[in-house]
């Protein structure tokens, strides 16, 4: 059997798999997602985003328990649907502040809010500390012994935080 031939059967099988698990299975995970959000619309966004993520995860043909794969991957794009969602709040309560000529235009806006969800997405795990040595320097301009007098830590983790977290943000994919 030619290559392209076995690559097509087995993507013709994978297909029929998500086919059957969505049928079997998105009622009852809009549900769920219902349940958590308090919100249809979203519920069935992240219904739908959560089937997408399936159709691209390798080995579906080894899931045993089909609810609970589809609650975890449901589970992890919930979550960054609400940090997201935080976010976007904190920086809409930030706008409000600023006089409306100040206001920035709505497509910077955009470029603004996914460039603060891609660093919280990149500082994730890292710890509180890390996290806010590197948005006091940043955010607040802060020198490192004006950090270190801020959360109680000496100079030298300070430095050590702010390297790792630059890491994260500067270098991670």
């Amino acid at each position: 059997m030619p290559p392209s031939s076995a690559a097509s059967i087995a993507q013709s099988a994978s297909h029929q798999q998500v086919e059957t698990l969505y049928a079997n299975h998105h009622g009852w995970l809009q549900g769920w997602l219902r349940k958590k959000l308090g919100n249809a619309f979203d519920a069935a966004d992240l219904a739908q985003d959560t089937f997408l993520r399936v159709m691209r995860a390798p080995g579906l043909d080894r899931v045993e328990e089909p609810r609970a794969y589809l609650t975890t991957v449901a589970r992890n794009l919930l979550i960054n649907h609400v940090r997201r969602r935080a976010i976007e709040q904190a920086y809409l309560d930030a706008l409000a502040l600023l006089p409306e000529p100040m206001a920035p235009a709505p497509e910077v806006r955009l470029m603004v809010l996914e460039t603060l969800v891609e660093i919280d997405r990149r500082l994730l795990g890292l710890p509180v500390q890390a996290k806010q040595a590197f948005l006091l320097a940043q955010l607040e301009g802060l020198g490192q012994a004006e950090i270190a007098a801020e959360l109680g830590i000496s100079v030298s983790t300070v430095k050590r935080h702010l390297a790792k977290a630059a890491m994260r943000c500067f270098f991670s994919e």
